[in-house]
């Protein structure tokens, strides 16, 4: 098996913003995996806003090398190297490898019953007021927004959204910045304006705090739950966990949290860092499991890798054999 590893580049429309960065562009690594007469590829996003951990995660690779290209299977990848963005772009091309060997499709290998399309939600980045409302009115047609929060104004954030997009379904992602006595004060005048989820209100490693809540929006974790792993640790506060490719290493993992989520009635969110289709194809099997998908990464890049996923407005189509799986 050779492998092929490839770092690039894809402008955004407009900065992308949280209440921890900001980017114009996305930096990704595109792994393919050629055995004979089949290739099978992967994408992670090696890290959003520092392009010196993208090499490091590039050397890391190159240094596996010989074990991979050696024929390395998923169960030995889960051994070779951690959860995180490396094995996510591995994991994924041995999915698309083995589909393509197999000539069936990734998520029937993996017992998932895709449907088309699912419904993403698009994400309202956090800018000035002026500039989220003037977001949120050119998107106020779209079933669901995910509104980025910061340590201001989150309630004149979200009053302006709801106004300018009345029949929008809202979740809202804050991304650590809040203190669990914000979130205490925030969580009712949320619910009176529709919001549905509060996703990651706290910093990771701070989520004690957490198991008082009795707030009436339900909680998510993100950036609190990477993997399987990080389950038993995680806050009773929390209702939902954000199933991530770049965070579980990968949709061997992915799957394995989403089931372990499930058995511990936790409810699933899919979502994604700033990739391609390419990184979005493998993650729409976890959306067939999931109540709430955030996939809307190919919206928000100026533009997407080619062939692409098929999105009309919120809704994104099965991927097609020459994307992924």
């Amino acid at each position: 098996m050779d492998m092929t590893l490839r770092m690039e580049s894809w402008p955004l429309k407009q900065p992308f913003s949280t209440s921890q960065f900001s980017i114009s562009r996305s930096i990704t690594l595109t792994v393919e995996l050629r055995d004979g007469e089949f290739t099978g590829r992967g994408e992670c996003e090696p890290h959003e806003h520092d392009a010196g951990i993208a090499q490091e995660v590039l050397r890391g690779l190159e240094f596996n090398r010989p074990l991979i290209e050696a024929g390395i299977s998923r169960q030995e990848l889960d051994r070779l190297l951690p959860a995180g963005p490396a094995r996510n772009a591995i994991d994924c091309a041995l999915w698309d490898l083995e589909a393509k060997r197999s000539g069936r499709r990734a998520w029937e290998l993996a017992g998932v019953a895709l449907r088309s399309p699912l419904t993403t939600a698009y994400t309202i980045s956090l800018h000035s007021l002026a500039d989220m409302l003037a977001d949120a009115r050119s998107n106020r047609n779209r079933p669901l927004l995910k509104v980025k929060l910061g340590r201001r104004e989150s309630l004149a954030i979200v009053e302006a959204v709801r106004c300018a997009a009345p029949d929008a379904r809202l979740i809202v992602d804050v991304n650590g910045a809040w203190s669990f006595d914000e979130l205490a004060r925030s969580a009712a005048p949320l619910a009176k304006l529709g919001v549905e989820l509060i996703e990651q209100p706290l910093p990771a490693g701070g989520d004690a705090e957490l198991a008082s809540y009795r707030g009436p929006v339900p909680l998510c974790a993100d950036e609190s739950c990477l993997d399987a792993a990080s389950l038993p640790a995680l806050s009773p506060g929390y209702a939902y966990v954000n199933v991530k490719l770049d965070k579980t290493g990968g949709l061997t993992e992915a799957l394995r949290l989403a089931e372990s989520a499930k058995e511990k009635s936790l409810r699933i969110m899919v979502g994604c860092m700033n990739g391609t289709s390419l990184a979005i194809a493998p993650a729409m099997v976890i959306g067939a499991l999931a109540e709430i998908c955030d996939l809307d990464s190919p919206l928000l890049l100026a533009r997407d890798r080619a062939p692409g996923l098929r999105y009309e407005g919120s809704q994104v189509h099965i991927p097609a054999p020459d994307v992924w799986g």
